[in-house]
């Protein structure tokens, strides 16, 4: 763990709680009911818990247990109750008056609009999930799902809930062996996927990546291919294995029984980034993890039934299950789900859809809110200000720390001054939102994620786990277990207690985020303590890219940094050794550009170097580990101005200028 944790200049304007929306919650109601939860939360954690369970969630089998701690840190939530996920986001809007309430605004890529009722996904899951039930599938099978932003994806996320089979969605923009990696990782014997996606008016193929990647490894073991329809385009077909969605679903009866699981099923899991070469398979359970989310729904985004809730994000990242596929159903609510891209016909596209649609709340991620501010400013016709975007009361960041100039532009041209601004900190492992504002209660400080929810104990630590003063940087820890926490890495117990659970820190979960808490007891958080980068709101390992890098026949060794990048937040930015001649250049060659291609082939376009930089030697210790912090300085534009006496080849880094 680095000791040096730098801390950002905060900022000293705080903006009140708009009176409109505070006289409007409908859960926390100001500062002092925000308090009072919070103290109860900790005198009595497991009535606390308790009553949430009971009350939030539809329960085949009343647990009577709340937590086991009794093997920590695998902790169990409810563990002898029984629920099915499915249910609670669609059954329970059966009976309690959203039947014909519209579940899902779904907008495509060229503009066409579809709409779908709870009673309509309904009988659209059910007849999906019989259709998958006569293939054989049944509860406990691993599910890979590789679709585009749609209803579809919904419907197929939601069947394999109601059958209890296990998914892990991945990415439309992860490639092919980054799929093969993921089928084999979880022993897959099913995936749905579709023949393109379109985004940002390309066709980009799914089903072609699917059978590369079937074809990298030979022995898995899945036996169908469910194909959504997408486009007219033709496609590989394997009649003995592929299977059209619209024919699956066709006949089928509009009713299945719900299979009742245990609360701690695991529902899915979702890989990312970390700093080993191989992604991790985050375990989330069943009851918990959807308790969570849709608690902080209620919380974050005051939840109302009146609302149109848009979150941009895709399914293939834990908001996307969390705040799309799971939580807004589960309170029936009315969400838009887009196929395209901000800046797909022009850079107005966002702000023509809160217009169009009446969005009330809108949640995106400040790489998106970046890219327009620059668009902007060089096009003045697509500026949030020529939109009607008086419908929305509350916008969200999700992703990344979002600065305070940038926290600023967002709070002033979409919310008009009026919205409360939730800035959430989150992350896969934690299920739901952790530390936020909470709409109408909060004051707001640009820049500050806030304080943390009722339930959530959270505190900045040094090495040894003891609370660091107010304004020193440490190390972001949650002292106590909740609800939608991880569960465990699929196939890797001791990572999963290594990574973020270690005896150094008194066993509290490391969010592997560095923080600080200002003298008003805000959190601001400073970013990553260990090799992982936070590039467009999404975490890329750097070992991943390295390893990817290292592959390629002309590369001798590799070492991947990040830089802060205006767009992006962070860029990647590989530094090369090649097996041949050094190049006289470094940059802008030939082999920079094929380099480039390969990582997106490996791992995904997002992966690509944004920078390459080749080298004749690493900076090295004499142990032969790679100084990666001389590079980091490198590539921000830096002086080398620490001790480099440990360093064996420091000359092969200082003798290069690089203007990034």
């Amino acid at each position: 763990m680095s000791k040096d944790i730098q801390s950002y200049l905060l900022g000293d304007k705080i903006f009140q709680p708009d009176y409109n929306i505070k006289k409007n919650n409908y859960f926390i109601k100001d500062l002092h009911a925000y308090e009072s939860l919070c103290l109860e939360s900790k005198l009595d954690p497991e009535e606390f818990w308790k009553k949430y369970a009971i009350g939030f969630l539809t329960w085949h089998k009343l647990f009577t247990k709340v937590l086991d701690e009794s093997n920590p840190p695998f902790y169990k939530w409810f563990s002898d109750g029984e629920l099915n996920v499915s249910v609670n986001c669609l059954d329970v809007n059966l009976t309690n008056g959203n039947a014909n309430k519209v579940a899902i605004i779904f907008e495509s890529d060229d503009g066409q609009i579809e709409k779908i009722s709870y009673r309509e996904l309904f009988v659209r899951v059910c007849k999906f999930a019989n259709g998958i039930s006569k293939l054989g599938y049944k509860t406990g099978d691993k599910c890979i799902i590789y679709m585009p932003m749609s209803i579809e994806v919904i419907i197929a996320m939601q069947a394999c809930a109601r059958l209890g089979i296990i998914i892990s969605v991945v990415f439309g923009g992860f490639s092919s062996k980054s799929l093969q990696e993921r089928i084999t990782d979880i022993d897959a014997s099913l995936i749905i996927t579709a023949d393109y996606q379109k985004r940002g008016g390309k066709i980009i193929p799914l089903k072609d990546a699917v059978d590369e990647a079937l074809s990298i490894d030979t022995s898995n073991k899945i036996r169908n291919v469910i194909v959504y329809k997408r486009t007219d385009k033709d496609i590989n077909w394997f009649s003995s294995r592929d299977i059209w969605m619209f024919d699956l679903e066709s006949n089928q009866d509009e009713y299945i029984d719900p299979v009742f699981v245990n609360s701690e099923h695991p529902l899915f899991i979702l890989y990312t980034s970390g700093s080993t070469g191989k992604p991790k398979g985050i375990q989330h359970s069943s009851a918990g993890y959807l308790l969570w989310a849709k608690m902080t729904m209620n919380w974050t985004f005051n939840a109302n039934p009146t609302d149109v809730f848009w979150c941009t994000a895709d399914v293939g990242w834990i908001t996307g299950h969390s705040y799309i596929a799971y939580a807004p159903l589960s309170l029936g609510m009315t969400q838009v789900i887009f196929e395209g891209i901000p800046t797909y016909p022009n850079s107005g596209r966002f702000w023509e859809m809160i217009d169009s649609h009446k969005v009330t709340i809108f949640y995106t991620a400040p790489t998106a809110i970046r890219s327009l501010v620059k668009s902007s400013d060089l096009n003045k016709e697509v500026h949030p200000n020529n939109f009607d975007l008086h419908s929305l009361r509350i916008i969200g960041s999700v992703g990344e720390p979002i600065s305070p100039e940038t926290w600023l532009w967002y709070y002033t041209n979409v919310g008009k001054n009026k919205c409360s601004l939730v800035d959430t900190w989150w992350q896969t492992e934690t299920g739901g939102h952790m530390i936020t504002p909470i709409p109408g209660v909060t004051p707001l400080k640009p820049g500050s994620c806030s304080f943390p929810l009722p339930g959530i104990q959270a505190s900045v630590v040094d090495e040894l786990g003891d609370e660091v003063s107010p304004g020193k940087g440490g190390f972001l820890v949650i002292k106590k277990p909740w609800p939608g926490m991880i569960r465990n890495i699929w196939n890797d117990s001791e990572r999963f207690k290594n990574s973020y659970f270690p005896d150094e820190l008194k066993g509290y979960y490391l969010a592997g985020d560095g923080a600080q808490i200002d003298s008003d007891n805000y959190f601001w958080i400073l970013g990553r303590i260990d090799d992982v980068l936070n590039v467009s709101g999404h975490r890329l390992g750097t070992m991943e890219i390295e390893a990817a890098l290292v592959a390629h026949k002309l590369v001798s060794e590799a070492a991947v940094v990040g830089r802060p990048d205006a767009t992006t937040g962070e860029a990647v930015v590989a530094f090369i050794v090649l097996k041949g001649k050094y190049p006289e250049k470094h940059e802008d060659l030939e082999i920079a550009k094929e380099l480039r291609n390969w990582v997106s082939q490996e791992i995904g376009p997002i992966a690509k170097p944004k920078d390459i930089v080749f080298l004749e030697n690493l900076p090295k210790t004499r142990s032969g580990k790679i100084v990666r912090r001389l590079l980091r300085l490198k590539a921000s534009g830096q002086s080398i101005t620490q001790d480099v006496s440990t360093v064996d080849n420091i000359s092969s880094i200082e003798k290069i200028s690089i203007s990034f």
